[in-house]
C-alpha cells in the first residue's frame, strides 16, 4: 500500500523528536504534556507509530487519541491552535514543502476533531453544540 504522501519513517520520527523538544521548552504546552508525560522516549515513539499508522499505513499504533486527550482534564480547545502552529512550525523547519503542507492539512483535520471532542466535554449537557 502506498503512502498517503511521500514521507519516510525516519522523517517522521525526526519530525516528532524536533516537535516535544520544542513542546518541553512551550510556555504554554510543556506544562500540559509536562503533568502528563514521564517517559519522553516511550510517549515520542508512540506519537511516531500514530504518524506512520496515519501516513504510511503501517501497523502498531494501538491507542485512542480522543478517549486521552478528553481524560487528561486539563486539556482546552484553545491549546490545539497552539499545538498546530508549534506543529507546522516544526513541519516547516523539518521537511520539503510538499510534505510538510500534507502532512500539515492531516495534523489540522486531526486537531479538529480533537478540539471539538474536548468542547464537547466540557459543554454542559443541555447546550447546543457548535459545529464550526
Amino acid at each position: 500500500m502506498l503512502s498517503r504522501f511521500d514521507i519516510t519513517a525516519e522523517q517522521i520520527d525526526r519530525v516528532v523528536a524536533v516537535f516535544y523538544a520544542a513542546i518541553r521548552r512551550h510556555e504554554v504546552l510543556g506544562p500540559v504534556f509536562g503533568g502528563h508525560v514521564r517517559d519522553w522516549p516511550s510517549h515520542e515513539a508512540k506519537i511516531a507509530s500514530f504518524w506512520k499508522k496515519a501516513i504510511l499505513y503501517q501497523p502498531g499504533y494501538d491507542g485512542n487519541p480522543m478517549q486521552v486527550h478528553m481524560a487528561a482534564g486539563d486539556v482546552r480547545p484553545e491549546h490545539f491552535a497552539i499545538w498546530l502552529a508549534l506543529f507546522d512550525e516544526t513541519l516547516r523547519r523539518t521537511l520539503t514543502p510538499e510534505p510538510a503542507a500534507q502532512w500539515s492539512a492531516l495534523a489540522h483535520r486531526i486537531g479538529r476533531g480533537l478540539r471539538l471532542g474536548v468542547e464537547d466535554l466540557a459543554r454542559p449537557a443541555s447546550s447546543i453544540p457548535s459545529l464550526r
